[in-house]
């Protein structure tokens, strides 16, 4: 949620935000109509409830005809305030409706437009050359017997499937190294519910444009997360939390109903209904966002090599942006039988907006709660698995380990097996 205050005080930065998102810049004109109209409502109010209690002074003193005169005048006052009180109120809650489906606003520097409009800040290492013709992971998966798609449909559905044998143990491994790499960095470990309250969800920013991808047990009305950064955002809903930054760190499987993708990724383990993530997340000063937003997307860069992958870093643009980020990066690992870049991990900055809706604050040096900054950024997926086997893979189908993994597998090499 965007702060009014700055809203009134330079509007033009959200008009700025909305162009660069592709939204309509004529919701910052009703938002700040509809404060003036609330805020001339609530002085009313508070105006007619002085009175009120001035009159009734007044009243108690009177005696006779006088005090039925008062006593009339002082019914149709309390009819009055109860009216402004409503309209107050009608006016107020319009005004937090309408604030709920305005995006952050995005941070000076992140570039306009919309998903191809992204903008690549370096490219790290060489894509292999292979003196044969490369398969792509789900061959070499299931060659290795490492990813059972067809019995993943038989069980569960399209988008689902089994890690089985090395592909559990590599992707325990994948996950265990990034879990070591962040509590070495300080992060405090955890485990979180996958299964959150409406508000949660709301809070983070995930029912407005993304509710499509969420899924929903409506007999309980829970939602299963498609991020560990939902209930790490929550943790500390109505707190004040100080000592900044707090850094987590989540390992938790997630959930997408992967709603519009029909046709996309539909071979292998790109884009499935469920997988498994190491999410960072961090409560911050907002005065130290930035910075911080770069420490993570740091750590996501010695991750990637630590399992040796070619990538590149992408300032992702305005329009591509979710509902709660003012700005993302992307790491993006080369995909070589797709000969292009796909995702790995994104780390966002949301500034205040989710600690707002999550009412999640901090005392600054003057001793006044203001909101926290929070932060995220992916550490670890199933879909590193994907970029793994394709670009240590080896003529003879077998997949060399990388080094920081080898302690994990207790291998130097995935050979293929017998079918």
């Amino acid at each position: 949620m965007i702060d009014l205050r700055a809203l009134r005080n330079d509007p033009d930065r959200l008009r700025a935000s909305q162009r660069a998102r592709g939204e309509d810049e004529a919701v910052v004109d009703a938002l700040l109509d509809l404060d003036e109209r609330r805020r001339s409502a609530l002085n009313a109010f508070e105006s007619l409830r002085a009175e009120q209690k001035s009159f009734g002074k007044s009243v108690s003193k009177a005696q006779g005809e006088e005090r039925q005169k008062l006593l009339a005048r002082a019914k149709e006052l309390a009819q009055q305030v109860k009216e402004a009180d409503a309209e107050a109120q009608r006016l107020d809650q319009e005004l937090q409706t309408v604030l709920r489906t305005v995006p952050n606003i995005v941070e000076e520097g992140a570039p306009a437009g919309g998903e191809e409009d992204y903008v690549v800040l370096e490219t790290v290492g060489t894509p292999p050359a292979f003196d044969f013709e490369p398969k792509d992971h789900l061959e070499l998966g299931e060659r290795l017997g490492a990813i059972d798609m067809e019995r993943g449909a038989k069980v569960s559905g399209a988008r689902f499937f089994f890690l089985t044998g090395v592909g559990a143990q590599l992707q325990m491994a994948l996950l265990n190294l990034a879990m070591e790499q962040a509590i070495e960095a300080g992060f405090i470990p955890m485990i979180p519910p996958v299964l959150v309250k409406p508000e949660a969800m709301e809070g983070t920013g995930f029912l407005g444009a993304h509710a499509s991808e969420v899924y929903h047990l409506p007999e309980d009305d829970l939602y299963l997360v498609g991020t560990s950064e939902v209930p790490m955002a929550a943790y500390h809903r109505d707190e004040i939390v100080n000592a900044l930054p707090r850094r987590y760190v989540g390992w938790s499987s997630c959930f997408r109903r992967e709603a519009g993708s029909y046709g996309k990724d539909t071979r292998g383990i790109i884009r499935v209904h469920q997988f498994d993530k190491v999410e960072m997340f961090s409560y911050c000063d907002p005065e130290d966002a930035h910075e911080e937003h770069l420490r993570l997307l740091n750590w996501e860069k010695e991750m990637l090599a630590k399992v040796e992958l070619p990538y590149r870093v992408i300032d992702v643009a305005a329009g591509d942006l979710g509902t709660s980020a003012a700005r993302k990066y992307d790491c993006e690992a080369w995909v070589p039988t797709q000969s292009r870049y796909r995702e790995l991990t994104s780390t966002s900055n949301c500034t205040e907006f989710q600690a707002r809706r999550l009412s999640v604050r901090f005392r600054d040096d003057d001793g006044r709660t203001r909101p926290v900054a929070t932060l995220n950024g992916t550490l670890a997926t199933t879909r590193w698995i994907v970029a793994i086997l394709e670009n240590h893979q080896q003529a003879d189908g077998s997949v060399r380990v990388p080094q920081a993994l080898r302690k994990y597998l207790g291998r130097e090499v995935l050979e293929p097996v017998a079918r």
